[in-house]
């Protein structure tokens, strides 16, 4: 999954980077590859790169409930100089 990612933030990277170096010769093919790797980038990468990332944890330890709170209480209690 990391090459995955890896391959595709970069080619997203490249074709937006090969937009902007022909826009000024040729504008509709360099808009349309600059909103193609933006495209790419928001609409592909970034829910992959999520998913990749919040794969196997567990949501109720990043939440804000009564028992997390008492936890937070008890650890900086302990750790107060």
């Amino acid at each position: 999954m990391r090459i995955v990612l890896t391959i595709l933030f970069f080619s997203a990277v490249i074709l937006a980077g090969y937009g902007f170096y022909i826009i000024a010769e040729d504008v509709p093919t360099g808009h349309l590859c600059i909103g193609l790797g933006v495209a790419m980038l928001f609409l592909v990468w970034m829910p992959t790169f999520i998913y990749h990332r919040w794969k196997g944890k567990n949501v109720q330890d990043y939440m804000l409930n009564k028992e997390n709170i008492e936890k937070m209480r008890k650890y900086t209690d302990n750790n107060k100089l």
